[in-house]
């Protein structure tokens, strides 16, 4: 396998340098964290199935026009994507009470919300990745009042989609985290979908039982982890033949 030039590593995901200018090859891993990287572990196979899941979502995205970096899948955890300048911002989308909205406010976690609720992170691990506002957000120079209309228009959108389309497969979309990021071509910029979407990101419920289907059966330690990765990629019909197989990473160079 060539060698490659790694361009940066995350909790689950490495970014190599790509084959042509302007693209990355994006590497999931098995490593899982939770609780701003406090807690670590690793699902086995969980890079595969991450990546086929995030391939499959970002190409029904793409489908009904939301832009997005993502090209093609490569191998079974590798996928080409474009390069992009990342807003540095975690943009949540809820649905359902979950998790830190429970808390923080004391509504019991299943409670549906009188409306879809849009929610800023400042990513940065050191400080927790912060709530913060769009009044922060403008101040500091992350993203502009334009990328904002065209971040919260974006993320409704792909809100009303992947609500619609997990409904089908009998999942309920509680929340999900998303990225954004600045695709620059000559002198123009857009705002695309960036990073993943996957179980990792997601909180997905069966819509019958409640049953978790996500990362939080890791951070809350409730077992059968990898078994609901794979559910969820069994009820979108691209669980790959045979289960999650391994792959060894890519050759790196400093």
């Amino acid at each position: 396998m060539a060698r490659r030039r790694q361009i940066y590593e995350g909790k689950a995901k490495v970014l190599f340098e790509g084959p042509e200018p302007g693209t990355l090859v994006q590497y999931f891993k098995d490593d899982a964290t939770a609780f701003n990287n406090k807690k670590r572990g690793v699902i086995t196979g969980k890079g595969v199935l991450n990546n086929r899941i995030s391939e499959y979502l970002m190409m029904r995205l793409g489908e009904i026009g939301i832009p997005t970096h993502f090209v093609r899948r490569l191998n079974m955890r590798e996928q080409l994507v474009r390069e992009v300048e990342i807003i540095p911002l975690e943009v949540v989308i809820r649905n359902v009470a979950a998790g830190s909205l429970s808390q923080r406010f004391g509504v019991a976690e299943g409670t549906a919300l009188p409306r879809s609720i849009i929610e800023y992170y400042y990513k940065n691990d050191e400080l927790g990745d912060p709530m913060v506002s769009e009044e922060h957000i403008t101040a500091f120079g992350w993203a502009n009042v334009h990328d904002l209309d065209d971040i919260m228009g974006l993320a409704l959108r792909i809100n009303d989609f992947l609500t619609g389309l997990f409904l089908g497969i009998g999942i309920r979309l509680v929340d999900f985290k998303i990225e954004f990021g600045r695709l620059w071509e000559g002198e123009e910029m857009r705002i695309v979908l960036a990073d993943e979407i996957s179980p990792d990101s997601c909180r997905l419920w069966d819509l019958k039982t409640n049953e978790k289907m996500d990362k939080d059966r890791f951070r809350r330690d409730l077992g059968n982890v990898e078994e609901a990765y794979q559910e969820v990629a069994r009820r979108l019909g691209i669980l790959p033949e045979g289960g999650p197989r391994d792959l060894k990473g890519p050759a790196t160079m400093q």
